[in-house]
């Protein structure tokens, strides 16, 4: 991966942990769902979640984009995991893309084990 590509990561994953960090409120706040926000007071959003779903029976989760990153977790088949967005990586029988998980820590997951539910995620 190019250090322009680390830096973006780095960039967009410090971001997601200020936000998270300076902003207590989330889906389902009582003043979202009832709509009072007030005149002075502003809605912050928060960078989109993707899901996926597992294929492999037991995917690594890696702290780099290849399989040379040290192993963080595991995800077993069926298993529904959260991506942040996805970058470019190693080759994986034919998919060079890798998706960033947010499921309680930030690991690596190779798109070619990770079936998108929904739209495709972001680009880092």
């Amino acid at each position: 991966m190019s250090l322009r590509s680390r830096l973006a990561i780095s960039i967009a994953v410090g971001a997601l942990a200020a936000a998270a960090a300076a902003t207590p409120a989330v889906a389902g706040d009582e003043r979202e769902s009832r709509g009072d926000w007030g005149h002075h007071q502003h809605h912050q959003q928060h960078p989109r979640l993707y899901k996926g779903v597992v294929t492999a029976d037991t995917l690594l989760l890696r702290s780099a984009p290849n399989r040379g990153g040290q192993v963080i977790r595991t995800a077993h088949r069926g298993e529904i995991v959260k991506i942040f967005c996805k970058t470019s990586g190693e080759n994986i029988k034919g998919n060079p893309l890798w998706y960033l998980l947010t499921d309680g820590t930030w690991a690596w997951g190779s798109a070619r084990y990770i079936d998108n539910i929904g739209a495709a995620p972001r680009w880092c």
